[in-house]
């Protein structure tokens, strides 16, 4: 559910002076339920229940500021600076829940900002695609084709010249180490955008394309709670509020399963989720503190909706909320690159070229690269008696000249690149093989790698 916020209501009692500059931002960290031995949160593997309202509670839904069902953040906040634990913070919000641990689980995070266009990204110390190495300095751009493959581009900075260029059957772009907790060198960034942790990949949704970080859930928790609420809510004695925060916030995109390619979203129609650029060594302690702490509802993790009500929000029957798999029935694998691929795909229009017979068919002898159709309407590729054209909803067909002018009106002077140079002219990109709708188009923008870091 949609968390919005009613902008004309005030909180009801005074909140720190950071806070009311902010206060219609949505809440941001959280701490563990407190078992400790040795200095380390227990999470036992068997279901713990959590105590308090249960069973004599009031359910009611809060309505007055955003959607005022489940935990409110304003409410946690005020409950742990009066000495609430985040124990007790949850049992208010979620009487009957159970809290439960959770293995090492990936999550694929939909990035909206990132609807309909290409995959464009880099790391400081180099990254991995289709199976080669990206050195730093370099951009690999992957666009999805209709097959669930993708093709690739490889340039030299976001805007510069193709250095290699191919169609993968793995659609993701790696860091070096895939692992959780990587510095920030290791960070994937887009080209003109934000840093995310894990790794970037694309998909094809109803023919639109789609991006996707593929994440550890406690390093996607590192950017969610300290855009959800303050981190400096720490420094005012609301450290307890942040770890109800990251607990909810985990349970929350666990529960989730919105796409066929990812459980959840990176905006407030999930939750709000900006990469790294909002991490906080405060938040991140929140979500340390409570590694692997989810809660349940007879089993099964607990959707566990929370917004910003004011007036302490109020104790939500969590029988109406949804549930997500049991704790083991998640993905516990990480976002690991598969065995390294050497083989390059075959494009669209290099099957059907082969298919018709090659050199020996009607169509001859290739005279030009794959190209970009206007409007990214599809490719097509020149030969010395005819064209082969792909697009998404036809797939590969032959076609003579006279069509082709009718869709690409000036091809020899607009869209083929200078033979035997492999550079394309201004602004035109070739597109790699494998290539469909839009594929091979790199950005133009004046955004640059950051300084170049050796890869490990």
């Amino acid at each position: 559910m949609r968390r919005t916020r009613n902008r004309n209501e005030q909180p009801r009692r005074p909140l720190p002076t950071q806070w009311r500059r902010a206060r219609f931002r949505s809440a941001r960290t959280v701490r563990p339920v407190h078992l400790v031995v040795a200095g380390t949160l227990l999470l036992a593997s068997a279901v713990s229940t959590l105590c308090g309202e249960r069973g004599d509670t009031f359910y009611r839904t809060v309505s007055d500021w955003g959607h005022g069902r489940g935990m409110s953040q304003v409410g946690a906040f005020e409950n742990a600076q009066d000495g609430w634990l985040a124990q007790r913070i949850l049992a208010h919000y979620y009487p009957g829940a159970d809290l439960g641990a959770i293995a090492p689980t990936a999550l694929r995070v939909r990035l909206m900002e990132r609807d309909d266009s290409s995959l464009d990204t880099y790391a400081d110390a180099g990254l991995r695609v289709a199976g080669r190495a990206v050195t730093p300095g370099q951009v690999a751009h992957l666009t999805p084709l209709p097959d669930g493959r993708a093709s690739v581009v490889v340039t030299a900075g976001c805007a510069g010249e193709v250095l290699w260029q191919t169609a993968t059957d793995d659609p993701w772009a790696y860091p070096l180490d895939t692992g959780p907790h990587r510095p920030a060198a290791e960070h994937l960034t887009l080209c003109g955008g934000p840093s995310y942790r894990g790794a970037l990949g694309v998909a094809i949704e109803d023919g639109a394309i789609r991006t996707i970080n593929q994440v550890d859930v406690e390093d996607y928790l590192l950017g969610v709670v300290p855009a959800e609420v303050q981190a400096d809510w720490a420094d005012e004695g609301g450290a307890e509020a942040l770890q109800a925060q990251a607990i909810a916030a985990r349970s929350y995109a666990l529960a989730e399963h919105r796409y066929p390619y990812a459980q959840t979203c990176d905006t407030t129609e999930c939750q709000m989720y900006p990469g790294t650029a909002s991490e906080d060594p405060r938040a991140s302690a929140a979500v340390a503190a409570t590694a692997g702490a989810v809660l349940l509802r007879d089993g099964r993790i607990l959707r566990s909706e929370y917004s910003a009500a004011p007036d302490g929000g109020a104790p939500a029957d969590i029988q109406t909320f949804d549930v997500g798999p049991a704790p083991s029935e998640l993905r516990t694998t990480a976002p690991e690159e598969p065995s390294k691929q050497t083989s390059v795909a075959e494009s669209v229009i290099d099957a059907e070229y082969r298919r018709i017979g090659g050199a020996r068919s009607a169509v001859g002898e290739p005279i030009g690269p794959q190209m970009i159709l206007p409007q990214n309407a599809g490719i097509y590729r020149m030969y010395t008696n005819g064209v082969i054209v792909a697009t998404p909803t036809l797939g590969a067909r032959v076609v003579d000249f006279t069509t082709l002018l009718q869709l690409v009106p000036d091809p020899m002077g607009a869209q083929v690149a200078p033979s035997g140079t492999g550079a394309p002219p201004a602004g035109v990109v070739p597109v790699p093989p494998g290539g469909s709708g839009g594929v091979g188009v790199v950005p133009s923008t004046d955004s640059a790698p950051h300084a170049a870091v050796s890869p490990r």
